[in-house]
C-alpha cells in the first residue's frame, strides 16, 4: 500500500460542527440514535450493551438505583451525575463510525448522558458496584453512561477541543463528549488529568505531590502555562532554522520506490556513504544509497554455520542491533543471548568489504562476563571516521565505553557496576537502579539516556559519571531516544506518544547553554507531545505501539533537522519539526496541560513496519525539502521522497 495523509474524524467533525450544537433538531438526533444502535455491535466489542427501556426490569432498576446512591466517590461532583442529566456532569456522547472510509461520520450515541470518574480495583468489570473499598491496588476509570468504561491513561489518546467544549478519545471505538458549558469542559479536563496523575504515581494530584514527583526545577511539567517557552522561539531564531516555511500535511506530495527484500527483515541500518543494510534471518543485505532512496545491489552476507561460530560464546540468534564503524567498512552485530530479551553477552565484527566475520567480542569487566542492552557510536557522525575504535554500551544499570584495541578493556565505566543508585543533583532520587532502556549521542559526543521510569538523563562528553540534567518522566517508559546533532532537542518515544524536549537554558551569566553542559535552572521549557489522533490510534490497532522515533539525519554544524518520524503498526508517522516548534501552531490553541501536536503525514504499508528512518542529509536533492525516508517491513523496503512541490 502507498502513502496517505493524516486521516481522522477531525476533518469530518470540525467541518460538520453543527452536529455538536446544542439546538439540534429532535428528529435528527432520533435518527442518529437509530444509526448508533445498528452500528453498535461492530464498534463496541467489549462495551456493555444498553438495554431497551421497554424490557427493563423495575426490580433491577431499583437495585441499580440503590447501588448508585451508595457510591462513595472521591470526586463529589461525579456522584449524582447519572441521576440528573442536567447536572454539572451532563454530556452528549458521540461515536465515530466508518473508520477512514468516505462514509465515515460522527453519530449521536446518547444525547442525554453523564460521566463519572470512579476508583476501582477491577480490570474488566462493568457492574456499578465495583468501586474500590480502599484496600489493595486501585485506579480511576472514566464511565460515560452504560456505554463507556475506560481506565484513565494515555492509552485513551484523549484529544481536547476547547473551542468546541469537546474531547475525543479511544475506548474499544472512537468517542466524543460534548459539554454544555466552558466551565463543564474545563472541569472534566482537570479531573481527567488529576486521575491520570494519581493512576501513574499513586499520589493524589495536589500541587505538593506534583512538585515532589517532578521537582521544583520542572515547574513547566506541573504548570505548562508558567514555563519559559521563549527558548522554543529562540531556538528557531538562532540561524539554524530550516530555510523552508512549514508545510501543511495536505500540501506535501509523496513519491514511493519499493522493492522486495529477502524476507524476515529484523533491522535497518542506514549509511551516510555508499551503502545501507538490512539484517534478516539469514544475513545482511547490501543496498546502494542514491538520491531518490536505496536500491538492492544483489549482494548479501550470509550467516554461515562454521565451526568457529558454533564454538563461540556469542549468541547465535539473529542480530537485533547493527552498528556501522570505521568509515562504514565494518559493522558490529549484537544478538540477544535469550529469546525475548534485548541483552547480549557480546557481538560480532563484520568486515563489509570481504563479507566475513573477522572478530567475535565478549563483554567483560574485571574478569566477569556482563551483558549489554544496546550499543551506539561515540558521536552522531563517528561512523564516518576510518580510525574509530571505540563505541558506547548501555545496560539496565550500566553506561560504558568499549575499546576495540583491548578485547576485555572498558575505557571508562560511567556508573559503578555494583551500585544501583546514581548520585544526582538535588530533587531527583532513585531507590532501585536506573533501569536504562535506550541512548543516543550528539555531534560532540554528549549522551542522552532514556529509562523505564520515563526519565531522560543528559551526560556531557567530559563528565560521564553523573548526569548534568535529569528530566522527569511523564509516566510512560522511554523505549527509544534520539537527539539532534547540536544537542538542543531530544525526542523520546513511549508506547502511546512522543515527547519533544528543548535542552536550552540561560545560565547565571546570561549565556545560552544546553542541559548537557550545565544544570538547567528553574525556567526550563515545558516539553511538547506528538500524538496520533484518537481515530488514527484506533486504526493502528490496540496492540500496536510507537517505536523508533528519530530526527532526520544531519552530521554537520549549522544544519537543522527538518522532520521527525516514528513507527506504529503499519504506519510511519512524519511531523514537520519547525511546525512542532512553532508556539503559534494551531494545534496548541485551546489546550490545557502540555501542548500536543497532531499535524502529521502517514505512510501506510500492508504489513507491520520494522523501522522508518530518513537517509543522510547529503542525499536530499534540490527539488525536495528532505532526504528520502526509508521504510522497512519484513518483506519489503520502500524509499519515499517528500516532494518540494506545493499547492497554492
Amino acid at each position: 500500500m502507498g502513502t496517505s495523509q493524516s486521516r481522522e474524524g477531525l476533518d469530518i467533525s470540525d467541518a460538520d460542527s453543527d452536529q455538536y450544537t446544542d439546538n439540534e433538531e429532535e428528529e435528527e438526533e432520533e435518527e442518529d440514535d437509530d444509526q448508533y444502535d445498528d452500528a453498535q455491535g461492530s464498534h463496541q466489542q467489549h462495551q456493555q450493551k444498553p438495554q431497551s427501556k421497554a424490557k427493563s426490569d423495575p426490580k433491577s432498576l431499583d437495585e441499580l438505583d440503590a447501588k448508585l446512591k451508595a457510591l462513595k466517590l472521591k470526586y463529589a461532583s461525579s456522584s449524582s451525575s447519572s441521576q440528573n442529566p442536567n447536572s454539572a456532569n451532563s454530556v452528549k456522547l458521540y461515536l465515530h463510525i466508518g473508520g477512514n472510509t468516505p462514509n465515515a461520520k460522527w453519530i449521536v450515541s446518547d444525547k442525554h448522558s453523564s460521566y463519572s470518574f470512579v476508583k476501582t480495583s477491577k480490570i474488566d468489570g462493568d457492574s456499578d458496584d465495583d468501586e474500590s473499598d480502599g484496600g489493595g491496588q486501585s485506579w480511576w476509570i472514566l464511565r460515560v453512561g452504560a456505554k463507556v468504561r475506560a481506565r484513565v491513561s494515555s492509552e485513551m489518546q484523549l484529544k481536547m477541543f476547547g473551542d468546541q467544549r469537546r474531547v475525543d478519545f479511544v475506548s474499544s471505538g472512537v468517542w466524543a463528549l460534548k459539554f454544555p458549558t466552558d466551565e463543564a469542559y474545563r472541569n472534566f479536563v482537570t479531573e481527567f488529568q488529576n486521575c491520570i496523575f494519581e493512576n501513574v504515581y499513586g499520589l493524589e494530584a495536589t500541587e505538593e505531590n506534583k512538585l515532589k514527583v517532578y521537582g521544583k526545577e520542572f515547574i513547566g511539567w506541573v504548570k505548562p502555562e508558567a514555563a519559559d517557552d521563549s527558548m522554543w522561539e529562540d531556538a528557531e531564531d538562532d540561524g539554524l532554522k530550516s530555510p523552508e516555511p512549514p508545510v501543511r500535511a495536505s500540501q506535501d506530495l509523496l513519491e514511493e520506490f519499493e522493492e522486495a527484500a529477502n524476507g524476515g527483515v529484523q533491522s535497518l541500518t542506514l549509511g551516510a556513504l555508499d551503502n545501507s543494510f538490512l539484517v534478516n534471518d539469514t544475513g545482511v543485505q547490501v543496498y546502494r544509497n542514491l538520491n531518490h532512496g536505496i536500491h538492492g545491489k544483489g549482494v548479501s552476507v550470509k550467516f554461515d554455520g562454521s565451526s568457529s561460530r558454533k564454538s563461540s560464546s556469542v549468541a547465535q540468534m539473529t542480530p537485533k542491533k547493527a552498528l556501522l564503524m570505521r568509515a562504514e567498512t565494518n559493522m558490529m552485530l549484537m544478538s540477544p543471548f535469550k529469546e525475548g530479551k534485548p541483552h547480549a553477552t557480546g557481538l560480532q565484527q563484520l568486515d563489509i568489504e570481504t563479507g566475513k566475520i573477522v572478530t567475535e567480542w565478549k563483554f567483560e569487566k574485571d574478569g566477569t562476563d556482563i551483558t549489554m542492552r544496546d550499543i551506539t557510536n561515540d558521536t552522531k557522525g563517528s561512523q564516518l571516521d576510518p580510525s574509530e575504535s571505540t563505541f558506547l554500551g548501555l545496560d539496565d544499570n550500566r553506561l560504558c565505553q568499549w575499546d576495540m584495541r583491548d578485547r576485555s578493556g572498558i575505557v571508562q565505566n560511567i556508573t559503578m557496576a555494583n551500585s544501583p543508585v546514581l548520585n544526582w543533583t538535588q530533587g531527583h532520587q532513585f531507590s532501585k537502579g536506573t533501569n536504562f532502556q535506550c541512548f543516543a549521542t550528539t555531534g560532540d559526543g554528549s549522551i542522552v539516556v532514556g529509562s523505564l521510569d520515563g526519565k531522560i538523563r543528559l551526560y556531557s562528553k567530559t563528565s560521564m559519571r553523573q548526569a548534568k540534567t535529569a528530566f522527569p518522566g511523564l509516566g510512560s517508559p522511554i523505549t527509544h531516544v534520539d537527539v539532534t546533532f547540536d544537542g538542543k532537542w531530544i525526542l523520546g518515544t513511549t508506547d502511546t506518544y512522543l515527547v519533544l524536549i528543548c535542552t536550552l537554558f540561560t545560565d547565571k551569566d546570561g549565556k545560552t547553554k544546553t542541559g548537557f553542559s550545565g544544570r538547567m535552572g528553574n525556567k526550563i521549557p515545558a516539553p511538547r507531545l506528538l500524538k496520533l489522533t484518537p481515530l488514527d490510534s484506533h486504526l493502528a490497532g490496540s496492540n500496536n505501539k510507537f517505536h523508533g522515533g528519530h530526527f532526520s539525519w544531519v552530521t554537520e554544524n549549522g544544519k537543522q533537522e527538518r522532520h521527525l518520524v516514528a513507527t506504529v503498526g503499519k504506519f510511519s508517522v512524519i511531523w514537520d519539526f519547525q511546525q512542532v516548534k512553532n508556539s503559534a501552531h494551531a494545534c496548541y490553541r485551546n489546550q490545557q496541560g502540555l501542548k500536543s501536536c497532531y499535524c502529521y503525514k502517514i505512510v501506510l504499508k500492508d504489513e507491520s513496519i520494522v523501522e522508518s528512518r530518513f537517509m543522510h542529509d547529503k542525499f536530499a536533492v534540490s527539488d525536495s525539502p528532505e532526504a528520502p525516508l526509508v521504510v522497512a517491513t519484513p518483506m519489503k523496503v520502500s524509499s519515499i521522497s517528500l516532494s518540494g512541490k506545493r499547492q497554492h
